[in-house]
């Protein structure tokens, strides 16, 4: 290993009317659905300039009559009907929808004549002519909790970020399936073997099968961590216990591990400039963002693999340390650097579960830092990651 040193909104106010304009009147709006016939401030509680073909979702609103009142954009998108021919048509004509068993949505939901306690409709997966799922709910708007329905309001979202949380899931089980194969059956069939064998075998012999059992429970350790990491970032929950982290000595022991693995010192060069401010962080979630970028490196990567650590400023002037992992290899393509970060990438080179910088990422930005891949000066990969110093609110 080679070391190297070097010297050192505010509110928007509605605007004031003039002496003698005449008093706009205030929109009527309780359901927020700012539909035509509401005044020109009509929104949601109250807020003025909310216009319905702003909102993300379809939105369709129906009168006491059931003939649509409000129909934006988004709807329209959605259902495939402009505004034009759905405005003043009954719900059911504009919005054929269907189960998923094929029977007609609205006789059976019956919003105008099914019982009076009925608040609405939660949310669910129809479809539109042609097959098309769309995810439907809907509120029924009554003047007092028993009274007759004034407007039938229906929320429409497309299915496309569903489909892709789907496959994304499907994709991570099927994953995880092929990852946990192979070492299960090594174990079983090694131990099972031992089992029925035992007298019949050397102690060299046992020696090594007993450590490949031992390295594939490692394997399928290691993977049941990434899932539950995997799990922790998705839901938000991943937690930062902050301590002080020496950087550049846990740059060292990762290259003694990998020295001792066989590797040669010379394949090494950690470069660690001076100046580098206190790093308060979680030291396992930084070891495991180091072990992962320098085992890259070292599998994916060529030549040498360059470890600097460095001083860095982020936004607002806030001190951090920079940690940039290199090699001299044939890089990542500039088509898949957009991916890299991604579940389930992987390189050129087969192997892994494709998850580990996916984790990395997670980790790095829980810990509210950045990280960026690029091309190195000689050609091959660079990753750079930057941790704030992130000093524990009692000690600040």
């Amino acid at each position: 290993m080679t070391v190297g040193t070097d010297s050192p909104a505010q509110a928007q106010s509605a605007p004031p009317r003039a002496p003698g304009d005449p008093e706009r009147p205030e929109a009527s709006d309780p359901d927020g659905t700012g539909t035509p016939g509401q005044g020109p401030g009509g929104g949601a509680h109250g807020v003025p300039g909310i216009d319905p073909d702003e909102l993300p979702d379809g939105l369709v609103v129906a009168d006491e009559t059931g003939r649509i009142v409000c129909f934006n954009a988004a709807a329209g998108r959605i259902a495939s009907v402009s505004r034009s021919q759905a405005l003043g048509l009954p719900l059911e004509q504009a919005l054929p929808l269907e189960d998923l068993k094929g029977r007609r949505w609205w006789p059976l939901t019956d919003p105008y004549g099914g019982l009076a306690t009925r608040t609405g409709q939660p949310e669910r997966n129809l479809l539109l002519p042609g097959g098309r799922e769309v995810l439907v709910s809907a509120r029924y708007v009554r003047e007092h909790p028993t009274g007759p329905v004034r407007r039938v309001v229906v929320s429409l979202r497309g299915t496309e970020a569903r489909r892709r949380t789907e496959r994304s899931h499907a994709e991570l089980i099927a994953t995880v399936a092929h990852e946990l194969r192979s070492p299960l059956t090594s174990v079983k069939g090694f131990t099972a073997t031992l089992l029925a064998k035992w007298e019949r075998f050397t102690d060299d012999q046992k020696r090594l099968m007993l450590e490949t059992v031992d390295a594939d429970a490692n394997r399928i350790t290691r993977l049941i961590a990434e899932l539950l990491d995997i799990s922790r970032i998705d839901s938000g929950r991943l937690e930062v216990r902050r301590q002080p982290v020496d950087v550049a000595a846990a740059v060292g022991r990762h290259i003694q591990a990998h020295t001792t693995g066989g590797q040669s010192p010379d394949r090494f060069f950690v470069r660690v400039r001076p100046g580098l401010p206190d790093l308060w962080a979680d030291p396992d979630k930084v070891d495991q963002v180091l072990g992962n970028l320098l085992e890259n490196a070292v599998r994916h990567g060529e030549g040498t693999v360059t470890i600097e650590v460095a001083p860095a400023l982020l936004q607002d002037d806030e001190k951090g340390t920079a940690v940039t992992v290199s090699d001299e290899g044939p890089g990542i393509p500039e088509e898949s650097m957009g991916r890299v970060f991604t579940r389930f990438w992987r390189g050129s080179k087969r192997g892994g579960t494709g998850l580990g910088l996916y984790i990395v990422k997670g980790i790095v930005e829980a810990h509210g830092g950045t990280i960026t891949v690029g091309r190195g000066p000689r050609g091959g990969a660079e990753f750079r990651f930057i941790l704030p110093v992130g000093t524990p609110a009692h000690l600040a």
